[in-house]
């Protein structure tokens, strides 16, 4: 018997759906597009290909996300936890690869016309965590070329890396390691050097033969390469952005700022709030559940929290009995300390409004059979 596929609910759904698409000038300006912009551009200055700049849906077939890119059939990121499935064969899109194959069998690839970049910018929808550097759901550029004729090879994945870091991040050190993915060879691993440490803004590689036939272009004489970017953590180096929920913000002063690449000139603060929580969930519980999880619960309050942080783990064995008595925690679970941040960025918040929202948040995740709520005025 087949089990069925945990879905998302309705409200879940259409929150999602209603969530404005910051790449898409037909929804609005915004500087991501200018990043989208900026990209094709440096690629056709240094490429002189056609062009095919291609939106769909954000919900798609299984089969897209996932089988045509080369995904197997028990692999790990087709889990539930990590993937908002709408129905038993549609989801959420997890990556705008999905968008890749429909439009690479859509090219009008000629004898006048053998060479082609394909853009296809968006956004994307992750089970994730909660911090200034994450999002539920980011945004997304993927650029692949495809030529039939000459080979594509290493040297030009390498070009096409360096122009495109160049023409994003100007003036940026940037590096490659290697990595694993369905639909490349090759694999690669972008990352750029912000202070001391390095930062991944995407992946990229060799475009697997499979996924161009698959889509209808045989292997040989096409070939191609392929490239995913994180467009949320582009522009916030690009301006120096230190918290992703300012790229949504209503704010007029940072609104208004989200609209070229200039620097970023920070906006007065309101204060945090902090909050730790001791809660019961499942074993095998993720970082990345927590906050989905959190996002559900919250709804448009979600813009109040800075972060959902875990501070520690310990298995129901190893909890002491007071421990257990007072959570009424059960087999099958563990404890989870949780430090969450409260930072609304356009109010400030009361000590009754904190306390609500760290209801709302405990609520959501706490699942022991005896509950700690804060006080607040409503009870």
């Amino acid at each position: 018997m087949t089990r069925s596929i945990p879905l998302i609910s309705l409200d879940a759904y259409r929150r999602a759906v209603a969530l404005r698409d910051l790449t898409d000038p037909n929804q609005g300006r915004h500087a991501l597009q200018l990043l989208v912009d900026a990209a094709v551009d440096a690629l056709n200055g240094i490429w002189h290909v056609s062009t095919a700049l291609r939106r769909c849906n954000p919900v798609v077939p299984v089969e897209d996300n996932y089988d045509r890119l080369g995904y197997p059939a028990d692999g790990a990121a087709r889990d539930a936890r990590y993937t908002r499935y709408v129905s038993e064969r549609l989801l959420l899109r997890t990556q705008t690869s999905a968008m890749v194959p429909d439009s690479l069998g859509r090219l009008p690839i000629t004898d006048e016309e053998p060479d082609w970049l394909v853009a296809c910018p968006g956004i994307v929808y992750r089970r994730d965590e909660i911090d200034r550097l994450h999002s539920g759901e980011p945004h997304q550029l993927d650029l692949w070329r495809v030529r039939r004729g000459t080979p594509l090879g290493e040297r030009d994945l390498q070009e096409m890396i360096a122009t495109l870091v160049a023409a994003l991040l100007p003036g940026a050190e940037h590096r490659t390691l290697a990595a694993t993915h369905p639909y490349t060879l090759a694999g690669r691993q972008i990352d750029v050097k912000v202070g001391q440490a390095w930062i991944e803004i995407g992946e990229c590689g060799l475009a697997h033969p499979a996924v161009l036939t698959r889509a209808g272009l045989s292997c040989p004489p096409h070939c191609g390469l392929a490239m995913g970017l994180g467009l949320d953590r582009i522009l916030m180096l690009r301006k120096g952005v230190p918290d992703i929920r300012l790229l949504r913000s209503t704010d007029p002063r940072v609104a208004s700022q989200m609209q070229d690449l200039e620097p970023y000139r920070a906006v007065s603060h309101m204060p945090a709030v902090v909050r730790d929580l001791s809660v019961m969930v499942p074993e095998g519980t993720s970082p990345e559940e927590l906050g989905d999880r959190v996002r559900s619960a919250l709804g448009a309050d979600e813009r109040s929290v800075e972060t959902v942080e875990v501070r520690a783990e310990t298995a129901y064995a190893d909890l002491p009995q007071a421990a257990i008595t007072r959570m009424g925690a059960m087999p099958g679970q563990k404890n989870v300390l949780l430090r969450v941040v409260l930072r609304d960025l356009e109010r400030t918040l009361t000590h009754d409004q904190a306390n609500q929202l760290r209801n709302l948040i405990y609520e959501a995740l706490h699942e022991g059979r005896r509950k700690e709520l804060a006080r607040t005025s409503a009870r």
